[in-house]
């Protein structure tokens, strides 16, 4: 077996967290991840390389390839050699993992010579995340913004999307990104789960197109929650952003712009240690290459 394709998956950025309510809302942004996948005649037998960090956990990778060859009943058939390359940082909230599944299951099933749906797709990546431990909801709102672009709230519980909306328009996305990393699962889920009715008044202004009034609202509670410092959001607010608040779990902090106060907001996430990503909403769907 030689079969060999590449996808590509966006990255997303946080609206609202889904932990605390099971119900979250996330927009793509033009981050990527790119993931090559060769399969081999050695069963069971996993060769993967994460270029853009290598000394990231590869599990996730691994596990969303079985998914997909046990989807087939392949899974005592081949093994594979995956390569995957990113520009958005590993375990600081913005979605890697969630891009990194979509863009390995897709490949995989195409290098297979198969066909699934877009759902079916994005399910394998989801049981994958939960296979590796990376995500306590599925993450499914994640998911589904890195897969479909656009902005996307959805029941993580059913793995059911309520609503999509067109990507935001005449907005730029600055993440100010730390240098340390934090993983979802070490979340602590009983004190977030004390935010629900916050995060529910969050999801209702999502739900109602009030976006940015959502993100900061979850940023705040959800800072507040894990004692992660909200001083960057709320500076990126006073130097002019039109939402600023904690993406994911953290540490990275998403804030959101008008084009003529990027370089403001840039300064101001410049004054913290870290990086800062200037990107934008995307509305690209996951495909081949």
């Amino acid at each position: 077996m030689t079969g060999r394709a590449t996808a590509i998956a966006h990255g997303a950025a946080t609206i609202v967290n889904a932990i605390a309510l099971g119900k979250g809302a996330a927009f793509g942004v033009d981050l990527w991840t790119t993931a090559e996948v060769q399969l081999t005649n050695d069963p069971k037998t996993f060769m993967i390389k994460i270029v853009s960090d290598p000394n990231e956990n590869t599990l996730l990778v691994e596990r969303t390839v079985v998914r997909v060859l046990e989807r087939f009943g392949l899974q005592d058939s081949y093994g594979a050699s995956i390569k995957t390359v990113s520009n958005i940082p590993a375990a600081r909230g913005l979605k890697s993992s969630s891009a990194a599944a979509n863009a390995v299951a897709l490949a995989t099933v195409s290098a297979l010579g198969e066909q699934l749906s877009d759902l079916e797709i994005v399910a394998l990546g989801v049981q994958a995340a939960f296979d590796a431990r990376c995500t306590i909801t599925g993450a499914y709102d994640d998911a589904c913004a890195s897969y479909f672009g656009g902005v996307v709230l959805t029941d993580n519980t059913q793995r059911q999307i309520l609503k999509q909306l067109p990507r935001p328009k005449d907005v730029m996305v600055l993440f100010h990104v730390p240098p340390k990393k934090a993983y979802t699962i070490n979340s602590d889920v009983t004190r977030l789960h004390t935010i629900k009715p916050f995060a529910e008044t969050a999801f209702e202004k999502a739900k109602d197109g009030k976006l940015w009034e959502a993100l900061t609202l979850n940023g705040l509670i959800y800072s507040a929650a894990s004692n992660q410092n909200p001083a960057i959001a709320i500076d990126a607010l006073a130097a002019g952003a039109v939402a600023a608040g904690l993406c994911g779990k953290g540490p990275a902090i998403t804030a959101v712009t008008v084009n003529d106060k990027v370089d403001a907001v840039k300064a101001t996430l410049q004054k913290y240690e870290g990086d800062v990503l200037v990107s934008k909403p995307s509305c690209e769907k996951a495909k081949v290459l």
